[in-house]
């Protein structure tokens, strides 16, 4: 198991080398707590990309990893957020990225007056992926039966665009309560950009491999629909935005190497309910960042229900597997 994550060990080390050198134990210290943050939000992410990637081609299996790693480190942990600042504010570009570096505390503010957009946006794009898997008709293992193998599932699981309709009435609703336009916008442009991505990906697919570029994309939406609600927080930890994007960048290494050693070692084969527990979290996440755009949910217990669901639908698929043995 170390040999699928000794690039991303290498890349912690060095990383608390250099905040111990420019910023001390403080300094380690943040760096270490927001490596631990990033990864256990984004643990479910790593089981769905895995099964993403698992459909992909390996050459796209690389480039997620080649290619992907500097989008998910410098694009949407610094980039991203510079781009909401910047689109939230009357500054140019270059000066919102000047903002960044010479007025961290400023810069953090500015982020937090537009977080609501990133909650809109993100947790439609995430009800949009867990309904993907919910209202799937051609699943076959179902983890709790009574609630996902229902006659009513089944029956509204038939309707075609069934998750964009859903999604489409809880904006309707959610516009209807902020009355904030704004917000409406940015929760609508998740569901278009889901639906794009799928409808294209659709078109370019073959023999069930997926379309590499389209699941490339598709992938770092995700990455980036789990990832800006941390870099909102990591603020509380620190306004330093270096000693946040090691942190974060950190993570986001465990998370890709997590996702490739689930995809070799062929585990959501061998755990037929950890699939599960990530599109529960997946759907837990998006409610939570409904919620958020009106009170604060703090990240620490976005990360601890989404490692729950994930706990538990590990320890069921083992269960499972020594009940299939006996028989």
């Amino acid at each position: 198991m170390i040999k699928h994550f000794w690039g991303s060990y290498l890349a912690l080390i060095i990383a608390l080398i250099i905040s111990w050198f420019f910023w001390g134990f403080s300094g380690l210290y943040i760096v270490l707590l927001l490596t631990l943050l990033e990864v256990s939000i984004s643990f479910d992410n790593a089981v769905v990309n895995a099964k993403v990637l698992g459909q992909m081609q390996p050459v796209w299996r690389r480039r997620f990893i080649v290619w992907g790693i500097p989008v998910a480190v410098f694009g949407v942990r610094f980039i991203v957020p510079v781009i909401l600042v910047w689109a939230v504010s009357a500054m140019s570009f270059l000066d919102t990225l000047v903002f960044a570096f010479n007025d961290p505390k400023r810069y953090a503010q500015e982020l937090e007056s537009g977080e609501d957009l990133i909650f809109a946006f993100g947790g439609a794009f995430l009800l949009m992926v867990a309904q993907s898997f919910y209202f799937d008709p051609s699943r076959k293992i179902f983890w709790i039966e009574f609630w996902e193998n229902n006659p009513i599932v089944r029956a509204v699981g038939k309707i075609d665009a069934i998750g964009l309709i859903v999604s489409t009435l809880v904006g309707i609703i959610l516009l209807k309560i902020t009355e904030n336009y704004a917000i409406g916008i940015a929760y609508f442009t998740g569901v278009l950009l889901y639906e794009i991505i799928h409808k294209i990906d659709a078109v370019f697919s073959s023999n069930g491999a997926r379309s590499g570029a389209m699941g490339f994309i598709y992938l770092e939406t995700l990455d980036a629909s789990f990832s800006l609600d941390g870099v909102i927080g990591a603020f509380a930890l620190s306004e330093n935005i270096f000693i946040i994007m090691l942190g974060l960048g950190v993570g986001a290494l465990f998370v890709r190497s997590l996702t490739l050693y689930l995809v070799r070692r062929e585990t959501l084969a061998e755990y037929r309910y950890l699939e599960h527990g990530a599109y529960y979290a997946i759907f837990a996440l998006s409610i939570i960042m409904l919620v958020k755009i009106f009170w604060h949910v703090s990240e620490i217990v976005t990360g601890a229900i989404g490692a729950a669901f994930i706990l538990i639908a590990f320890w069921r698929s083992i269960v499972a597997n020594r009940e299939s043995l006996k028989q």
